[in-house]
């Protein structure tokens, strides 16, 4: 009798498909370091064994504390297969902050970079296997067989934490599923598939940056990885390997801007898709006329709701500060505070339901609920508009929203005003306490060199309504951003 639905999605299947259809192809790329679909295939199916034979049974966590490099694709891949859960960690975590995500996670295996040994917490009391001869001989001595393990496609392949601009980081649960189709939809999108490129420039263990670089070794393509960011090294990267499509954040594009007066010809280069954080409508001019034989895309998406909208090139500069429509398989649901539609042009809190959706937060039910409805639609925070064409604008997260004096400012309206003046490289608008006005408006910036707040505050007031207008202006060297290139606001919030 045939199983409704047939057989089950699960991250293992590209590896698995392509060793055998093409096991001579370049699956990853790391410097002089290059791995074929057939070893890709062989070598995960050899962690699978191995870890199994440390007496893991399905469903189990194994973490993975590690930057970009050639192994990330094959341990995601092998820990599939085992039937266990891969649970990233982010290397620029303190040890304390690792132990919190090893003990939450409930992991009993973690596989780390030897570099990053010292974030090993020495309490852990699972089994530390380290990348290099140590991790080489371990899988010489598994076997090389696939397990084979039953894997249900919604079951969790991870557990995501998130870097967390509110508290401690949450454990979001990624299915197979979600995964899956996220990656067939950037084969749809991008043409992500046999004889493309691409660049792993983001983190793996972050969502997206997972999701775009193993979304090339599910489909069949080739990933090169960039182990730390640096313009000129990303820029020789796309030239050297050919790379067509390349994902990255905006801080990426501002820091490109910077460090180079003028970006080279890069003729392979075809598609560029941003993420993380609304594109500037500045940075956004700039990087069409860096980059002028690439489409642009322009993301909205979360770890817990995965990729919600895409904003495509052709209505990339007339739709310039929207981020598109919804996804593939993506409806959404825009309400205000009483939890109604709201009509075309109103502001209201964006809520989505796809195949992508998390399963929901680890060990944390009222997490889950806070931000879900009865009928499966999830919100993370965010306040848009949708105009009349259906192109939804990113207003500001919720919880980013300043009241002061009754009147709501949303920090993205002065930012992006902010951002127009020469002399400002980056900013950040927050509230802080007031005791007459309940919140004040504060701007936190980078500069491209010294200037009066005198001279911001007059630039802004003949540009924006006198409430918007910041009561205090701070210099800093940098703005502090997680994973993903978010910046933390909260951070700010307590500066002194």
């Amino acid at each position: 009798m045939l199983r409704p639905g047939g057989a089950d999605l699960t991250i293992a299947g590209g590896v698995r498909e392509f060793g055998r259809a093409t096991p001579d192809a370049i699956a990853v790329r790391d410097g002089d370091r290059e791995l074929k679909y057939g070893a890709l295939d062989e070598r995960s199916s050899r962690l699978a064994c191995g870890l199994l034979t440390l007496g893991l049974g399905y469903g189990d966590r194994v973490a993975l504390l590690s930057g970009n490099r050639l192994e990330y694709p094959e341990i995601a891949a092998g820990i599939a297969k085992a039937g266990l859960v891969l649970v990233p960690v982010n290397p620029r975590l303190t040890a304390a902050e690792v132990g919190f995500i090893l003990r939450h996670s409930g992991a009993g295996v973690l596989i780390v970079d030897p570099a990053l040994t010292g974030a090993v917490p020495e309490s852990f009391p699972g089994r530390v296997i380290r990348i290099g001869p140590e991790y080489e001989t371990w899988l010489d001595d598994s076997r090389a067989a696939d397990p084979e393990i039953a894997v249900h496609e919604r079951d969790p392949f991870c557990i995501a934490y998130t870097a967390g601009t509110t508290g401690d980081p949450k454990g979001v649960l990624i299915s197979h599923r979600s995964r899956s189709l996220t990656f067939y939809a950037t084969a749809l999108e991008w043409g992500i598939g046999p004889g493309r490129r691409t660049v792993a420039v983001a983190p793996m263990y972050h969502g997206a940056g997972f999701a775009f670089a193993y979304a090339a070794v599910y489909c069949g393509a080739t990933v090169s990885m960039l182990r730390s960011f640096q313009p000129d090294a990303l820029i020789d990267m796309i030239r050297r390997d050919g790379a067509q499509s390349v994902f990255l954040v905006p801080t990426h594009a501002q820091l490109i801007r910077h460090a180079l007066e003028k970006v080279p010809e890069l003729p392979t280069l075809d598609t560029l898709y941003f993420n993380a954080a609304a594109l500037p409508r500045v940075l956004k001019e700039w990087v069409f006329e860096a980059f002028p034989g690439a489409g642009v895309h322009e993301l909205y998406g979360s770890t817990e709701a995965g990729v919600v909208t895409n904003l495509r090139p052709p209505d990339a500069r007339r739709k310039a500060g929207t981020v598109g429509h919804p996804w593939f398989g993506t409806r959404v649901r825009i309400v205000g505070p009483d939890g109604s539609p709201v009509r075309p042009g109103e502001p209201g809190e964006l809520y989505s339901r796809s195949p992508y959706l998390m399963n929901g937060y680890h060990e944390n039910p009222a997490a889950t609920a806070a931000c879900t409805t009865a009928d499966g639609f999830l919100t993370s925070g965010d306040i848009v508009i949708q105009d009349d064409e259906g192109f939804i604008s990113i207003v500001d997260r919720v919880k980013d929203v300043i009241i002061t004096g009754g009147v709501n400012v949303y920090p993205r309206d002065v930012e992006e005003i902010l951002l127009a003046h020469p002399a400002v490289a980056e900013c950040a608008v927050v509230g802080e306490p007031d005791e007459r006005w309940g919140e004040r408006v504060v701007a936190y910036y980078v500069g491209r060199h010294p200037v009066p707040a005198e001279v911001l505050e007059s630039y802004l007031r003949e540009r924006l309504a006198g409430f918007k207008v910041p009561k205090h202006y701070r210099t800093v060297a940098a703005l502090p951003r997680n994973a993903a290139g978010k910046i933390l606001k909260r951070e700010l919030r307590s500066t002194p």
